[in-house]
């Protein structure tokens, strides 16, 4: 029996080492998605401001032809571009997570990386419709009722996702929201059962009078 209690000992207090490993672990990498999260969050808030200088959108490349009104709106949609080059480290270190993530947390959370990327990538999809068509004269189309109130309706789908509005009800923020709240339910249990062994390990177990068989202040002595 002694050697038996000696052997179940070992092997629960290597168990327990195991497991409260593997668990600081899990939970050092759901902290760090998390808040190489909230930096994609501010990142793409950085690269959908409204306000610009002239300046910027310089940088792109000029096509032959282009007339000056076209080059200032074609700059003008390339702003993205050059926001999103300052911000890439960032993108780039929450997509480098993403395997470590799958392997700790299941391949189906993958969709919270792809889904991040693909709200990113409208944002460029929408800049180069606006800068190529929508904002372009030709494409206002004045002599069909019709055909000009779609083209405003596109015209305000797609700026409504080129910048940002700051209305809690912007296109590109309800999206990152919800992202976000998938995010912390897949790693809420992480910490509920950190606090859990926390809150064991520190209750307080007897009264000041003493415990009775039930851990608890007997009233009769």
């Amino acid at each position: 029996m002694a050697v038996f209690s000696a052997c179940w000992a070992i092997i629960s207090g290597v168990d327990a080492w195991k497991r409260e490993f593997v668990g600081k672990r899990q939970i050092e990498l759901a902290e760090q998605t998390l808040a190489k999260f909230f930096e994609v969050i501010d990142a793409v808030a950085f690269i959908r401001n409204p306000f610009s200088s002239t300046e910027e959108g310089k940088t792109r490349q000029r096509g032959v032809g282009e007339t000056a009104n076209q080059s200032d709106l074609l700059d003008r949609g390339y702003i993205v571009v050059e926001r999103y080059s300052k911000k890439e480290t960032v993108f780039a270190d929450f997509n480098t997570l993403k395997y470590r993530f799958m392997a700790s947390f299941g391949a189906e959370t993958q969709q919270i990386f792809t889904d991040t990327f693909k709200t990113v990538n409208s944002i460029f999809s929408s800049a180069r419709m606006l800068a190529t068509h929508y904002w372009q004269p030709k494409a206002i189309g004045f002599g069909k009722p019709d055909s000009f109130q779609k083209y405003l309706d596109e015209t305000q789908r797609h700026e409504g996702i080129f910048w940002d509005s700051g209305a809690d009800d912007d296109e590109i923020r309800a999206q990152l929201r919800v992202i976000q709240e998938r995010l912390e339910k897949i790693i809420a249990p992480c910490f509920e059962e950190a606090m859990g062994t926390f809150t064991f390990l520190t209750k307080k177990r007897f009264g000041a009078s003493g415990p009775n068989r039930l851990g608890t202040i007997s009233k009769n002595p």
